[in-house]
Parts: structure tokens; sequence; C-alpha cells
């Protein structure tokens, strides 16, 4: 049996325009990061995201399999919260092995 696709995971971490004591949904210019990767969802592109909900803020997008990773660093790095820099960007390679028939949720 083959392995299962690989995907991209991009991960965000609170970077140095990050103010600290403000809640996430709070932050300066993250609306602008939720409506930008709003974007990747309507295109196809996008099969799950989110904040972390443990208070140290950012959160996790995790791309279609598919998606060249060249094409997700630019969209990553185009994010109007990682050009300000109120976010940092990774983006790391996934292979979700284990999974539910129906996914997530």
């Amino acid at each position: 049996m083959p392995p299962p696709p690989t995907c991209l995971v991009v991960f965000h971490f609170p970077g140095p325009a990050w103010v600290s004591g403000l809640r996430m949904f709070e932050q300066p210019g993250l609306q602008a990061h939720v409506d930008y990767y709003r974007a990747l969802l309507e295109s196809g592109q996008l099969g799950a995201g989110g904040p972390f909900l443990d208070g140290d803020g950012g959160g996790m997008m995790i791309a279609r399999p598919g998606m060249p990773l060249d094409e997700l660093v630019a969209f990553a790095e185009n994010d109007p919260a990682v050009r300000s820099g109120l976010l940092r960007v990774a983006i790391r390679p996934w292979m979700p092995a284990m999974r539910a028939r129906e996914g997530l949720g």
C-alpha cells in the first residue's frame, strides 16, 4: 500500500509586533490575516486552519495535498500579518498517517 500523501503545514507564532497582554483577536492586523487565508480556503487549497487556544498565540493551517511548497511559501510570506511583523511563519511537511475516515471535526 502506498504511503498517504503529505501535506504542508503552516505554523504561525507571535512576531515582534505582537502586543503582549492583548488577546489574539484583539491584535491589530489579525483580521487581515484571517481574511487573507480565507482566500486560500475558498480556492480549495486549505484543508483546515485555526488558532492555538493555549494562550501563547499563533495557530496553524494545513494545505491540501499536492500544493507546491514554493507556492505556499510565497503565499505565507505575503500574509499581511507576517509582513507587518505581527506573526512569524514556518512551514513543515506532514504525513497524516492516521486519520478518521470522516476527517476532523
